[in-house]
Order: structure tokens, then sequence, then C-alpha cells
């Protein structure tokens, strides 16, 4: 779409897909475009490239669903990054697999993690303190240090963490979190996995109320969002103005 790739799969085919990732030994990253995505794309190669070598694409914004339409390639459903982030944890908490933390604002990642630890009880989940990883150190993910998911809350060596396969949420928003992933997920070796999920950690948190269940079911949660946070105005016309044009252009001129 827009000569980005969007992956037609289930939320239930992605998860399965990341059972997958988890267990080759390699290391993969998924990001969740939504119609903003797509027209900053058209403007950034860099970033187009990145979302073009993603391990998955999946659909966050019903926008993209309309268009597949549009465009005659039936997107299944959309996944939206906090549905996939929670589905992750849940799978995470019964394989046990290590769950990192990385973005959004103060004390945000805090809570996120609090309320991650209540959904699911078994669940490993660590923040990653980004004052220590500013430069990009070659070694730094063996450097840095995190926030333990335990009482003391003492910072943990996270080369003495675990062995097991990890995965790492980043959450600084679109283009940065997939340019940073890029950059250095080949210099972290524990994370087998790392996903862009934006404003994830503000829905988990509870920092930000998502929409109700009937306004998610008519594909107006854009609508929700611009309500409680009217500063995103320039975000929603790229969604509902220039995506829309860049489509039917595509369109009519693959007729």
């Amino acid at each position: 779409m827009l000569g980005v790739k969007i992956d037609k799969l289930s939320l239930n085919e992605v998860l399965n897909k990341v059972k997958g990732f988890l267990e080759d030994g390699k290391s993969h990253y998924i990001v969740t475009p939504n119609p903003e995505f797509l027209v900053k794309a058209q403007k950034d190669e860099e970033f187009f490239k990145i979302l073009n070598k993603a391990d998955l694409s999946v659909p966050d914004g019903i926008g993209l669903v309309f268009a597949s339409l549009l465009l005659g390639e039936k997107i299944k459903e959309r996944v939206t990054g906090v549905d996939l982030m929670e589905a992750i944890c849940k799978k995470a908490a019964k394989k046990k697999w290590p769950v990192f933390l990385f973005g959004a604002g103060p004390g945000v990642a805090e809570r996120a993690r609090e309320n991650l630890r209540g959904r699911y009880k078994k669940l490993k989940v660590f923040i990653i303190n980004q004052s220590e990883n500013k430069n990009s150190h070659p070694d730094f993910f063996e450097r840095f240090t995190l926030k333990g998911s335990d009482a003391s809350q003492k910072n943990l060596d996270c080369s003495l963490l675990h062995k097991s396969p990890s995965i790492l949420f980043v959450a600084l928003g679109a283009p940065k979190q997939e340019k940073w992933i890029n950059e250095n997920l080949k210099k972290m070796p524990n994370i087998k996995l790392a996903v862009g999920v934006g404003g994830a950690f503000d829905f988990i948190s509870e920092r930000v109320k998502r929409a109700p269940e009937f306004m998610k079911a008519l594909g107006l949660e854009w609508f929700w969002r611009l309500i409680i946070q009217p500063w995103r105005i320039k975000r929603i016309f790229n969604a509902l103005i220039v995506f829309p044009y860049l489509v039917f252009k595509e369109k009519i001129k693959n007729r």
C-alpha cells in the first residue's frame, strides 16, 4: 500500500509468528503502520526502507483496512499496537519470556509495567533507563541499568538477568522508534524481538483513556483521540485527507 508492505494476518496469526521468532535464534522486528506512517514514508526514504525490511508489518489503523478494500487487497483485521503488545505480554507470561519497556514520557513506562504485572502475574517486565542510552554504545545493552521488577527496585545488570530470548517494546513515536530499532537491534544480543508500539504505554498506563468499544467497532477511535487530544489535528489531517488522496491516486494509476 503506497509502496509499503502490509501483512494480512489476524492477531492470532501474528502471535504464532512471534512464537517462531523467539524460537529461531535470530533477531526480528515488527512495525505497526497506520495511515500517518504511510504518509510520512512517502517523504522519508530511510523510514520507507525500514518499514519494508520489517519481519512483520501489522495494520494499526482503520484507514488501512478501508484502503485495502479499495485496492482489492482485503486486510483480515486491524491489529493495533496496544492490542498486540497486550497479547504478546499475555503469552510472554506463560512462556516466561522477559519483556523490556523503552520510551514514553516520565513515569509512563513505570505505570505501564505495574498494570501489566497486575494483569499477567508471572510476567517478567523491566524498564530501560533512557538516560543510560543516549549514545548507543556498541555494548550498551550489556551496560545500561534497568529498573527491576522486584520489590527492591535495585538497578540490575542486564547480562545477569536472563538467558531466555527477550522482547523489547519501543514507544518513541514514528519514525523515531523504527529508526532506533533499526540502528540498535543488532547491538542487543538478548533481544530476539523488538516492536515499535507508539502510544501503547500511554494506554496501558491509563494515562490516556482508550475509546469506548462502540467507537472502536465503528472505526472511530481516531475521532476519540481528536476529542481528548485536539493537538493531534495535524496528524488526523494526514490520516483523513492526505492518505485517502494518495490511495485514490494509486488506485487510478494502477487501473
